[in-house]
């Protein structure tokens, strides 16, 4: 993939005042009229007080990296390409979208001349695609042939996570010219919003501390009690190495957290049966005494699909049974 860079003028970050950037300057927040595309979706905002936090994380599913100016409106077409075809990808790879204007640091750490750049993360490696503005037949093979590429990269190397979902990011851009209202699934309640903040800067065990809040002050949230679910399950395993978890677990099959691990793993790659299965085979296979934490950790997953996931009573009429 290193292979496939290239260098293409673009905006500078120093030196003399870019004339055509100037010019396509806009003023409005991404997501208000006439300003660049939300994030949503599966593509998130990183800030260089979120950056370690996303390349930890590319250690559980793959990250496209795209560098840019929020304020320029020659980007906005390529940001939306690129929101749309990583969301087309349905969790398989995340989008992180960096303000190199407003956090130069980054793109100093990356090496990156001018905005735009694309590069690939997988386990906090990164692999340079290309940088300048590209034409609409390079956006499309970038959607057809790198993303799934990069995929397949990020498979090999273990990373299979799934990229968690953060809203369907047209509630929050609305139409252009206000008649959109946000779709009510989508709205961050006003008590979950710390909580959904620290998550979306990577602090999971922060989240779930403050999702631990809310639940203490209404304990049948069930939308707080399935996001703490998620913050404690990232908390514990999201920087997790896939193939050093699954070695141990096959290492040591009677070692009931070495099965706990593995059963996070599977969790977070949106193998969830695989975890139920884990877990419930582990104590059926006669290990009653370990049942607890079994339990306790079932309870927690039992949170995290729809309620009404057949693959729940299943797994509650096993354990059940398996408690007798």
């Amino acid at each position: 993939m290193a292979g496939e860079r290239k260098f293409n003028p673009g905006m500078s970050l120093a030196g003399a005042v870019d004339l055509e950037a100037l010019k396509h300057q806009v003023k409005a927040e991404p997501g208000q009229a006439g300003g660049a595309p939300a994030a949503g979706g599966y593509v998130v905002d990183t800030t260089e007080s979120t950056f370690q936090a996303m390349v930890q994380t590319s250690s559980t599913f793959p990250i496209l990296m795209f560098l840019w100016v929020p304020t320029d409106d020659r980007l906005f077409p390529m940001a939306r390409a690129l929101a749309d075809a990583v969301n087309a990808m349905n969790g398989q790879i995340q989008l992180s979208r960096i303000d190199i204007a407003s956090n130069p640091q980054i793109a100093q750490a990356l090496q990156v001349q001018g905005a735009p750049a694309l590069i690939a993360l997988i386990g906090g490696r990164p692999m340079p695609l290309l940088q300048g503005l590209v034409s609409d037949e390079e956006l499309a093979q970038i959607g057809e042939q790198v993303l799934p590429r990069i995929v397949q990269l990020a498979q090999q190397a273990g990373v299979t996570g799934t990229v968690p979902y953060s809203g369907d990011p047209d509630a929050v851009e609305g139409d252009g010219d206000g008649g959109s209202a946000a779709s009510p699934v989508s709205v961050v309640p006003p008590e979950h919003q710390e909580a959904y903040q620290l998550a979306q800067a990577g602090d999971y065990a922060g989240a779930a501390a403050a999702y631990e809040k809310v639940l203490e002050a209404d304990p049948n949230d069930a939308l707080a009690a399935r996001e703490h679910a998620k913050a404690l399950l990232l908390a514990r395993s999201g920087s997790a190495d896939v193939r050093v978890v699954r070695a141990a677990a096959a290492d040591r099959p009677d070692d009931v957290e070495a099965q706990l691990a593995v059963a996070d793993v599977d969790m977070i790659g949106g193998q969830i049966q695989d975890a139920f299965d884990r877990l419930l085979d582990f104590v059926a296979a006669g290990h009653k005494a370990d049942i607890e934490p079994v339990r306790q950790r079932l309870l927690e997953y039992f949170t995290i699909p729809e309620p009404a996931d057949p693959r729940l009573a299943a797994a509650r009429r096993r354990l059940a049974t398996l408690m007798y």
